[in-house]
């Protein structure tokens, strides 16, 4: 039982941690256009690039971290990658310089590298001995990363109404809190290092060298491709000029498009939650061909909706059910990719670099769908966008069908090369 609490610690400490990256991300915007506002030289451009520093900090530092998490606890990591969170983010509302900005934005992009292969390899030691148990634990941990998308800019915007630049404070100490609960979450050691543990550079050409690992690359590309494709372009799509044919082009205010970023929230947590226990049940593969037929189903209705003008409501509210149910179909890609990965990585003497490269592949997936998704709207508006996800959809569900099965007892291959 106490070994459950302090699971379940860890996984409040990883929401947090996520809405706290999320709220800081945010307070930077409404923190630059104040200054804006009062006559500073702080423009868009600034904005963008201290996003390309966070984030390309964060891919670079992934993989060196993911090999330090073969060498120290993931209790250090965790806790120290929180507390630097929260120094970085109390930094940048402490002063109006420029390059502490970047400064800042730099340390918290390693932070969040820190972040993912130590926490996914605690997570794989903390269910070994239940391997059932181990895809309902990664849906946990999937609803984590989303209840940070959903309330971190909401907590930055209720931030700094209140009290402005002390917001930046307010993140801080929740980083604060994050650390804490790391460091009691992970108190009970679940080490299974193995006694070899490989150099950066020769973990890395064992771990390419698993052709199970370079199979798995491609539906985890798609689908973070697929999330940085609608996340960066959704927002604009709805609230942008109207289009003519496409009826839910610029139809939405802001206001709208917040409820309606919560409702889809909602439906998709409610998805991860149901598929942490059929996880339990079926294999990993059918697991992620079942969710990207699932995406295949969302697509498809959006489109009937972009194309639902004079439709009655009885019709379109039909639609809207089916939809709903889709998206949760379609949250079992990522908690299922997740509890693959371990099973295929979780024990292995490259296991951390492993991780770390598929935390830098999920970064990559989403910069890579933003860039694909900005070529296709540019012409083609929503539907640009439902062209380039269908297309990262049948990828995605081809390139599973590569995959050996898992068997979810035992964490087991029953076929192929591992």
């Amino acid at each position: 039982m106490d070994g459950r609490w302090r699971l379940t610690a860890v996984l409040l400490a990883n929401a947090l941690l996520r809405i706290a990256n999320a709220a800081g991300g945010a307070l930077v915007g409404f923190y630059l256009a104040w200054l804006a506002v009062h006559g500073r030289a702080v423009d868009a451009a600034l904005l963008g690039a201290l996003g390309v520093v966070a984030n390309g900090f964060e891919l670079v530092a992934a993989v060196p971290f993911g090999a330090l998490t073969d060498r120290l606890s993931p209790r250090f990591l965790l806790v120290g990658a929180a507390l630097l969170g929260g120094v970085a983010t109390q930094l940048f509302g402490m002063t109006g310089l420029v390059l502490v900005f970047f400064f800042s934005r730099a340390l918290e992009g390693v932070a969040a590298a820190a972040v993912g292969p130590a926490l996914l390899a605690h997570l794989a030691d903390a269910t070994h001995a239940d391997v059932a148990a181990r895809g309902r634990v990664m849906s946990y941990f999937e609803l984590t990363v989303l209840a940070g998308l959903a309330l971190g800019t909401l907590v930055a915007g209720m931030g700094w109404a209140a009290v402005q630049t002390l917001a930046f404070s307010v993140v801080a100490v929740v980083y604060v809190l994050a650390g804490g609960l790391f460091y009691w979450g992970t108190a009970v050691s679940f080490s299974h290092t193995p006694p070899h543990v490989p150099g950066l550079f020769e973990g890395i050409k064992q771990a390419i060298s698993r052709s199970i690992l370079r199979r798995l690359a491609v539906p985890w590309l798609a689908a973070n491709a697929v999330a940085g494709l609608w996340f960066t372009h959704i927002v604009f799509q709805l609230t942008g000029p109207r289009i003519s044919g496409q009826y839910l082009v610029g139809r939405f205010t802001a206001r709208e498009v917040g409820w309606l970023s919560l409702a889809y929230a909602v439906l998709f947590g409610a998805g991860v939650v149901i598929w942490g226990v059929v996880l339990a049940h079926i294999s990993r593969v059918r697991a992620m061909r079942i969710a990207f037929l699932g995406m295949w189903g969302t697509n498809l209705c959006f489109y009937l909706l972009n194309r639902s003008e004079g439709w009655s409501w009885v019709v379109r509210g039909g639609v809207l059910v089916v939809y709903a149910v889709a998206i949760m179909v379609q949250s079992g890609i990522t908690p299922a990719a997740l509890a693959y990965l371990v099973d295929v990585a979780g024990y292995g003497a490259e296991r951390g670099v492993a991780m770390g490269i598929y935390s830098f592949l999920l970064g990559l997936g989403t910069v890579l769908g933003a860039g694909f998704g900005g070529v296709l709207a540019r012409d083609l508006w929503l539907d640009g966008l439902l062209l380039g996800s269908v297309v990262l959809a049948v990828l995605g569900y081809w390139a599973t069908g590569l995959l050996p099965q898992t068997n979810v007892v035992r964490g087991e291959f029953s076929s192929g090369e591992v």
